[in-house]
């Protein structure tokens, strides 16, 4: 078997150049991404991470003030990770691209906007690329894996690392650094969001110890203890051609929950039911179902955390205000959301699970005392092959509370230093 860390390591040091159109959907992103930071800003485990700021002042942006490269990655992505507002990539393994910001943001601060961008495509490609290849998840093995590795490739690109410094960095980012699914299994603690953010933490320190020399384990998928060896042992190698359009292939949110979710809140806000609710079914595919309904926890949310990978509460949320936006999460524990979230039963239909991920489907159907009511979402608003809209993101991100200033900016970023963007973002 070929080495990955020399497969990615080719492609991350020969791009430089990337097309226009992956350009403009990298700025969509970064859009998104910094206005979900922002509405994270007062989110509980931002503010345990502020208890810290005074230990590690430095030179690095972040959403808050300079500290040292490694916090500034960490808190930048926490707040992006933290309400699970970001974009996603469902492959066999699914991933949120766009955590690997936070690190680049930090890391970036002497390097143009141009050179984010290409770091992010570069980036995006390889950890798509990665989620194809096999699933983490199904192995007991949490998906920022393959985020710290993509993250460590953008972050290599954009400060044009060379070929042996950018597979050391790879290599310096998985070996010592493997993360268990246990982050996301029943009740979800804040570490759900720290998960990534130490995975660009990490990645983050191996780019900048690869780039003053450090060297790394020369095989760290194929050696006797490497990555493929002993957790990807069925990673398929043909789906690692990297061509910088991954990022044609994630999807943004509309709603603030977790993808799987997304279709379902469409089709309870679409189905027009009347009379009291008596039972509701959501037929939805495997992933959704071991995600979002595995324990009885998902049943009886008492975080956020919890809440957001939770199908019972997003829907009877949903069903209950006909809405569903950051402030539905001060449901929880509400008598009235729990009294219909003992009404609802998810089950899987094997052939929606057939067509995962190329459709996201879901039909809820409701049950009350004046009739039956279904609808069906086959791919939500915001998936790939159902994209929002540039404008529809600048309506997010207004709502969001971003500034209009810094929606121009973003338009504007490639010709200015990050260090000089991010201190106006700031400001």
């Amino acid at each position: 078997m070929e080495e990955v860390s020399d497969l990615i390591a080719e492609y991350v040091s020969s791009v430089e150049d990337v097309k226009s159109d992956a350009i403009k959907e990298a700025k969509i992103r970064l859009l998104d991404s910094i206005a979900v930071a922002f509405a994270s800003k007062n989110s509980p485990p931002a503010k345990v991470v502020e208890k810290l700021f005074s230990e590690f002042r430095g030179e690095y942006p972040s959403f808050s003030g300079n500290f040292t490269p490694d916090f500034s990655a960490f808190y930048n992505t926490l707040l992006i990770r933290y309400l699970d507002f970001n974009d996603t990539y469902l492959g066999l393994e699914p991933l949120h691209p766009s955590d690997m910001i936070g690190g680049m943001l930090a890391l970036g601060k002497d390097v143009k906007g141009e050179d984010l961008l290409r770091g992010m495509i570069v980036g995006y490609d390889v950890g798509v690329k990665l989620c194809d290849s096999t699933s983490l998840r199904k192995k007991g093995f949490d998906h920022v894996n393959f985020l710290e590795i993509a993250s460590t490739a953008g972050l290599a690109n954009m400060l044009r690392l060379d070929y042996e410094r950018t597979k050391n960095a790879i290599s310096l980012s998985i070996v010592p650094h493997v993360a268990l699914r246990e982050t996301r299994s029943g009740k979800l603690s804040m570490w759900k969001a720290g998960a990534a953010a130490e995975a660009i933490r990490n990645s983050v320190f191996s780019v900048l110890l690869a780039k003053s020399g450090i060297t790394a384990p020369e095989k760290p998928f194929t050696g006797v203890f490497g990555f493929s060896t002993l957790i990807a042992k069925d990673i398929d190698i043909a789906k690692l051609k990297f061509n910088s359009e991954g990022i044609f292939k994630t999807s943004l949110k509309k709603y603030p929950v977790e993808y799987h979710a997304e279709a379902v809140v469409e089709a309870a806000l679409k189905l027009q039911y009347e009379g009291e609710i008596r039972e509701v079914t959501i037929e939805t595919y495997e992933a959704a179902k071991t995600i979002l309904a595995d324990s009885e926890d998902k049943w009886n949310p008492k975080n956020k955390e919890t809440a957001d990978h939770s199908l019972p509460f997003i829907t009877a949320v949903t069903l209950l205000k006909r809405d569903f936006w950051l402030d539905s999460y001060s449901l929880i524990g509400d008598e009235r959301v729990k009294e219909l979230m003992r009404r609802i039963k998810v089950v899987e239909n094997e052939e929606y699970s057939k067509v995962y991920p190329s459709e996201l489907p879901v039909t809820l159907r409701v049950k009350t005392d004046k009739g039956e009511y279904e609808y069906t979402v086959r791919s939500p608003r915001g998936y790939y092959n159902n994209p929002m809209s540039k404008t529809e993101i600048e309506e997010k991100a207004l709502r969001l509370g971003l500034d209009e200033k810094v929606i121009r900016l973003i338009d504007d970023i490639d010709g200015l230093y990050i260090k000089d963007f991010m201190k106006s973002v700031v400001s």
